[in-house]
């Protein structure tokens, strides 16, 4: 639903290029909160099946693009209600990587809650329409840069590298681009020598190559293939079920997979939401292939999607859908135990060209050169939420990529010095806003 390739017209035709320079790379912030993996096809936190219970978190919309986690009155507002749900993680699709995001990472911390992030902006992105100009340096070293923002904090759950940048047919070519970005992003992380953030794809829920996508990004050699897959899925509409959604056909279809799915967004809207797939999407009939899911989305933007209202003085209104999704996940548990996970994990054998896969052959473009480098030197300084925008910037991919390219042949030194005895300054200002949260969190308890 949300895709910042709608705004592709936003960036400008030209972009002044930032040259990168080395970073320091500290340890990870403290955080009461263990950092989720992959194992197989399930997310875990230590040795417990870990399943998303979030909802997508971007007050604004696209209209009004401000960072929710740089303003931590916000936050804090918006994390009680978040308790008040249940939920265990946020989607949050544009942030500015020059702000800082101590308080509002430690508040969700606090409160138990991860963060799933969108790495693009809409200045700084694919075009879907014309992919290979925009796959270039400058916007690598923007993503990068959000990268760095946020890999310290250990309830950074995963990365998006995109969203719904494939929405049809005829825009399939573009995935050959959307898998380069998903690769390098791994490599950075990397090389960088953070600890293994999962990057994955958002993507589409298109019938006519939903599975070709999937089959796509876990296909090739391992530095290729994602760490998870997603998708925006609103075929569940109340009153349904588990088979005339088509859910049925949809778990069937994904049995085996190799790697993580959950949904980046569900909820479909048509008629009165009662949130009846989740007690589906959390019983095992689904949990031995799906993780869980993010419900679009938290505040009213015009789409009437909203579970609440902010009013003009940044109070909120609950509404009905949020008491229909209270409801919903109070009344139904995770499952037992692995909840029937594939263990083995494992590729996908790579799609073949059809009329619906407009992709020929298992090749990627390379990383253009200026990007390679900041494997070893970092991003440097990111853009913003400004800038004069990346996809028509210049220095773009020149070549094809050879097989294992995109592995991690070495580590950021300045990585292993931090390791050694350098913590980040103190700073209480997150300790206090995480209080806050915990204090908000308590009386929201006490409300209910």
């Amino acid at each position: 639903m949300k895709t910042v390739n709608a705004f592709a017209a936003l960036a400008a035709a030209t972009s002044v290029y930032a040259a990168p320079s080395s970073t320091e790379q500290l340890l990870p912030r403290a955080s009461t909160l263990p950092a989720i993996t992959v194992k197989g096809n399930a997310f875990f936190s230590g040795s417990s099946r870990f399943y998303i219970r979030g909802v997508d978190y971007q007050p604004g919309g696209s209209s009004q693009l401000v960072d929710p986690l740089a303003d931590s009155t916000t936050c804090t507002r918006d994390i009680a209600e978040f308790t008040k749900l249940g939920l265990n993680t946020v989607r949050v699709y544009t942030v500015d990587n020059t702000a800082n995001h101590d308080a509002c990472m430690a508040a969700l911390a606090a409160a138990g809650m991860y963060l799933v992030l969108d790495v693009n902006t809409p200045l700084y992105s694919l075009n879907r329409a014309t992919p290979a100009p925009s796959y270039n340096s400058v916007y690598l070293q923007n993503i990068f840069a959000t990268i760095d923002a946020f890999a310290n904090y250990t309830n950074t759950l995963a990365f998006f590298s995109g969203n719904e940048v494939i929405n049809d047919d005829s825009t399939t070519s573009a995935a050959p681009y959307v898998k380069a970005v998903t690769r390098d992003m791994r490599q950075y992380i990397g090389s960088r020598g953070y600890r293994q953030i999962p990057v994955g794809y958002s993507a589409a829920d298109v019938d006519s190559n939903r599975l070709e996508m999937a089959e796509y990004m876990n296909c090739g050699t391992d530095d290729e293939r994602s760490d998870f897959f997603a998708f925006n899925d609103y075929s569940w509409c109340d009153p349904s079920s588990f088979q005339i959604s088509g859910w049925d056909q949809k778990v069937k279809n994904f049995t085996g997979y190799g790697i993580p799915i959950f949904l980046s967004e569900y909820g479909c809207n048509t008629n009165t939401r009662k949130f009846e797939e989740v007690a589906a999407l959390y019983n095992t009939e689904m949990t031995g292939v799906y993780s869980g899911g993010l419900v679009y989305e938290y505040s009213e933007e015009g789409s009437k999607y909203g579970l609440v209202t902010i009013n003009s003085d940044g109070t909120i209104t609950e509404g009905a859908d949020f008491a229909a999704l209270k409801t919903a996940l109070a009344g139904t548990a995770d499952p037992t135990g692995d909840g029937g996970y594939n263990s083995t994990g494992g590729a996908s054998g790579c799609p073949l060209h059809s009329a619906n896969w407009n992709v020929t052959g298992d090749s990627l473009p390379a990383i253009p050169s200026a990007a390679a480098a900041m494997m070893k030197t970092g991003a440097g300084k990111g853009f913003g939420l400004t800038g004069l925008g990346s996809q028509n910037a210049g220095g773009a991919s020149t070549g094809t990529a050879t097989a294992g390219s995109g592995s991690v042949t070495a580590t950021s030194t300045s990585k292993k010095s931090a390791a050694v005895g350098r913590q980040s300054p103190f700073d209480a200002t997150p300790v206090l806003v995480a209080g806050v949260a915990i204090a908000f969190s308590f009386l929201g308890a006490c409300l209910l």
